[in-house]
């Protein structure tokens, strides 16, 4: 009687060691998938910016996979893809002197610039996260063209929709790997 309900309990404790192995496997695989790779970098340039440093991590990860050496099909360069006007345009604001393009495969500069962007647009959209993440990807005179058109947005303060394929996928990818940061990371 005592034998069997010792190998209950043995069972038992077998069953939740392997489930808290699980646990820690899995949170470990999400920490591969979801790095906080340059994360030094981030925090200190989103906290200049007073942006949400997951927020930044989110969009790296969807512009390029942490792959500083990446390039679009559209010439967007580095870490955050920051395109030659964008990335001129940031570094005269922020006077970084000498600045060249090829400056936007350095993992500073182009974390840099691309916080400084993603204040720049929250500061356009009224601090509109959305608008802001849309703008990124779909270009600012785009969202503003969307937000006057009643098609788009009934409100002229919100989208309803957004016509960009590609920008509407864009802005639910970077909102889910925002809060898969924020549940890993908390």
């Amino acid at each position: 009687m005592h034998h069997v309900r010792f190998g209950k309990i043995k069972t038992a404790l077998l069953i939740v060691f392997l489930l808290l192995v699980i646990a820690v496997l899995i949170n470990n695989i999400a920490k591969i998938i979801f790095p906080l790779k340059y994360s030094d970098l981030i925090i200190k340039y989103s906290n200049e910016n007073k942006i949400d440093p997951y927020l930044v991590f989110a969009i790296i990860k969807a512009e390029s996979d942490f792959d500083p050496n990446a390039k679009s099909h559209k010439n967007a360069m580095g870490l955050m893809q920051i395109t030659e006007k964008t990335g001129k345009w940031g570094a005269e604001c922020l006077n970084i002197e000498d600045f060249e393009t090829t400056d936007l495969y350095d993992p500073e500069i182009n974390i840099k610039i691309g916080c400084w962007y993603i204040n720049a647009l929250l500061n356009e959209f009224n601090n509109n996260e959305d608008l802001a993440i849309a703008a990124y990807n779909g270009g600012s005179g785009n969202v503003n063209a969307w937000l006057k058109d009643t098609k788009y947005s009934s409100s002229g303060a919100d989208l309803d929709k957004i016509p960009f394929k590609e920008t509407e996928r864009y802005l639910k990818r970077v909102k889910n790997y925002r809060a898969i940061y924020k549940k890993i990371y908390k």
